[in-house]
């Protein structure tokens, strides 16, 4: 499953992860295969399942980033 990059980074924002956020930033490609970079959004505090599951089912940010 692909998703922009900045969505990660939106989503560690809005978290309040700055320092994540950077790093996704800087790590990730444009394009981010949720499972292929599954190692580096669990450093990140991120379950792959759980953004593919969200994205893809179109809830949107505000089920991931619980608010």
């Amino acid at each position: 499953m692909q998703t922009d990059k900045s969505q990660i980074v939106d989503l560690l924002r809005t978290r309040g992860d700055d320092a994540a956020a950077e790093r996704a930033d800087r790590e990730l490609p444009d394009s981010v295969d949720i499972h292929e970079h599954g190692g580096v959004l669990g450093e990140l505090g991120l379950d792959p399942m759980t953004l593919a599951g969200e994205f893809a089912g179109g809830g949107g940010l505000g089920n991931v980033a619980g608010t």
